[in-house]
């Protein structure tokens, strides 16, 4: 993986300050510490050192992917100006989460594995749960409702962003999921809301 940084960082011909990604919970900007759906290797490892040194030394930050999804979509995206809690979740291989009050995010939240009628709630409501059990948007609609309505009871957010590659498809889906209070609305900037997060946070880094 970190080659295929290189790859790009190289394509690009870049030398300033960059910014990737995670799929997991990431501490102080470098440090892995959960690797649910990469390879566990990644547990404890300070992905700053081992992409800077990869990249020659440039500045690097790292952060979980639905966090800089969250942070672009508040900045420019379905969150500018909205106040309260708002929650960015992003359905794909898992369920990424984004917590945010009064536009300030709360890192690592990682709601996609709360429990959900004796399972973890990806395993049942995210897109690759939709493909795996050959799920109609109407039937996987079902199963995001019933998981919205669980975290809508912990957390008692006025707006869900929907976020990942689902959220260009919104429409066959969105319109079927009733009963729950908060303002459901896909995300803006669709699937390039982590590219743009993670530029925001490694210009701040830097």
């Amino acid at each position: 993986m970190a080659d295929g940084v290189k790859e790009v960082v190289d394509h690009f011909g870049w030398t300033g300050p960059v910014g990737v990604t995670f799929p997991g919970v990431v501490t102080g900007g470098s440090m892995i510490r959960t690797a649910a759906n990469v390879d566990k290797s990644w547990v404890d490892t300070d992905a700053r050192v081992l992409l800077g040194d990869r990249l020659g030394g440039l500045p690097v930050t790292v952060v979980n992917d639905a966090d800089a999804a969250g942070v672009a979509e508040m900045h420019f995206g379905a969150g500018r100006h909205h106040r309260g809690t708002v929650i960015l979740l992003t359905f794909g291989t898992g369920i990424g989460s984004a917590l945010f009050v009064d536009g300030v995010l709360v890192p690592n939240s990682e709601l996609g594995h709360l429990e959900l009628h004796g399972h973890e709630a990806e395993k049942r409501a995210s897109s690759k749960a939709k493909e795996d059990h050959d799920l109609s948007w109407e039937e996987w609609a079902h199963r995001v409702r019933k998981y919205l309505a669980h975290v809508e009871m912990l957390f008692s957010p006025e707006l869900f962003i929907i976020g990942g590659g689902v959220s260009r498809k919104s429409h066959k889906f969105l319109d079927q999921i009733h009963g729950i209070k908060a303002e459901i609305v896909p995300a803006q900037l669709q699937n390039n809301a982590g590219i743009v997060g993670a530029a925001m946070r490694a210009a701040s880094g830097a």
